[in-house]
């Protein structure tokens, strides 16, 4: 009778905890007020472009990569080139040499050559692969210049920079593109493929991560400038390959937008010996990001996300991508998996429903005839050029054909600008978490009120 006594009042000590804990308000950060006469850019259009004209700011580990990319692509023209080291941008111009083609305009040798770059009147495309720090600023610049934009990731590394590429691009009317090449990956594209061919049933919760020991690359960035950044902040400072993919698949400001999330750390570990070994500690402040981060979101759909960064312990490479739906389940780490209600294949005459169930995997055969079945279009029609070219095993290459592609036709970006905000904001939203005890904090509507005004995420092509 005691015991029985003792477990009641636990459980109604449990039930006001959670009652208690459902009532705390969210950290709200602020959501500015979109400025006089400037619309909001959701499906964005801008005039078609039958050569695209490209700058080319960045030529270190992913610039080079750049130009050999985009050079294979028709009606491309690379205008100029920039890197504040002027060794790189002649390691680009032999690239186009090699290929035949003319040399770039050249800009180097000084941190502000990027803007001689952006001022010039032929360029359609500013294309940005500089380190984290410069790639809003030179994206604000461009765009108030009259170029497009395409921005590594992460674009953005605060709201401030986040607000300032927003209303930059609704007020140009020019589109500001963040360079996510994970969303390409083939059986990442499989599977959004079959949620929105209703296979998985309603995608209800999604998971994704950067999970990557950097410690061979570290000192391969300039200045140190990554692991300096680590170094000076805290939280999930690199997000967009792990929530990327997942909220295209979730549908986020297509019927459904991520309203509050939750961020919890380690303590950092080996971070602040790799910073000791690189020589970026700071004397004055602890190493600040915890070795690994995960974060918790809920969506305004009553739907769930769930992300990590690791990029500081000994792990196999995982960017953890998967999809939970009401009748099926797709997974990429660390192997592929897909699981499926028999009744989602029932009238598939090539599957056999006695070899599948609601609680394990489809054998490898299943497996296989899925991936084909449901293999995306526009992996169809690359794949085989993508391999060739190459950049991430082709889903680089993919990524920018998809951009050129959408430019030179006048439609939509596969990733818009508030992809960008919505995938970037995590940075600073997670230190915001973190640092008041693992609060809760409301993520902005970055499209301030147009989140639900396109039903389902789609790639757009020519009729």
């Amino acid at each position: 009778m005691k015991n029985r006594f003792f477990t009641t009042l636990i459980g109604v000590a449990l039930l006001g905890l959670v009652a208690c804990n459902s009532t705390i308000k969210p950290i709200e950060v602020e959501v500015p007020k979109r400025p006089a006469g400037q619309e909001h850019a959701v499906g964005l259009t801008a005039p078609k472009l039958e050569v695209v004209r490209i700058g080319i700011i960045g030529l270190g580990m992913r610039g080079d990569g750049a130009v050999t990319r985009l050079i294979n692509i028709p009606g491309v023209e690379i205008t100029a080139l920039c890197d504040i080291v002027p060794e790189r941008v002649e390691e680009g111009q032999a690239i186009l040499r090699k290929a035949g083609l003319p040399e770039a305009a050249a800009y180097s040798g000084s941190e502000d050559a990027w803007k001689e770059l952006c001022d010039r009147e032929d360029l359609d495309l500013v294309y940005v692969v500089t380190d984290w720090k410069n790639h809003a600023n030179i994206g604000v610049y461009a765009m108030e210049h009259g170029k497009h934009v395409a921005i590594e990731v992460p674009a953005a590394m605060t709201l401030d920079e986040i607000w300032a590429l927003i209303n930059t691009s609704e007020r140009t009317r020019k589109h500001c593109m963040q360079l996510e090449n994970c969303v390409y990956d083939f059986f990442e594209m499989t599977a959004l493929n079959m949620a929105q061919q209703g296979l998985l049933g309603e995608v209800i919760h999604a998971e994704g991560s950067y999970i990557h020991n950097l410690e061979d690359y570290w000192g391969e960035y300039y200045n140190n400038w990554r692991l300096d950044y680590n170094n000076e902040h805290r939280g999930d400072v690199y997000p967009t390959h792990g929530i990327g993919p997942v909220t295209q698949a979730l549908n986020i400001h297509r019927g459904d937008r991520m309203t509050t999330l939750v961020s919890m750390d380690t303590k950092s570990f080996n971070g602040k010996k790799m910073a000791q070994k690189f020589g970026v500690a700071n004397k004055d402040v602890e190493f600040q990001n915890g070795d690994h981060t995960l974060t918790l979101i809920q969506t305004a759909q009553g739907k769930t996300i769930h992300i990590q960064h690791n990029v500081m312990t000994p792990r196999p490479y995982s960017r953890m991508y998967s999809l939970t739906g009401t009748d099926g389940y797709a997974s990429k780490y660390p192997i592929e998996q897909i699981c499926l209600r028999p009744t989602q294949v029932e009238e598939n005459p090539a599957i056999d429903l006695d070899n599948l169930n609601a609680h394990g995997a489809v054998p490898a055969d299943i497996h296989a005839a899925l991936v084909e079945q449901y293999k995306h279009p526009i992996h169809r029609d690359l794949e085989a050029r993508a391999k060739e070219v190459g950049g991430h095993g082709g889903m680089d290459f993919i990524m920018d054909y998809r951009l050129i592609y959408c430019l030179q036709n006048g439609l939509p970006l596969d990733m818009d600008v508030y992809d960008l905000a919505e995938w970037c904001c995590l940075a600073e939203l997670t230190r915001i978490s973190i640092e008041n005890g693992n609060a809760p904090v409301a993520v902005p509507d970055f499209t301030r009120g147009h989140w639900n005004d396109v039903q389902g995420y789609r790639h757009a092509f020519v009729e």
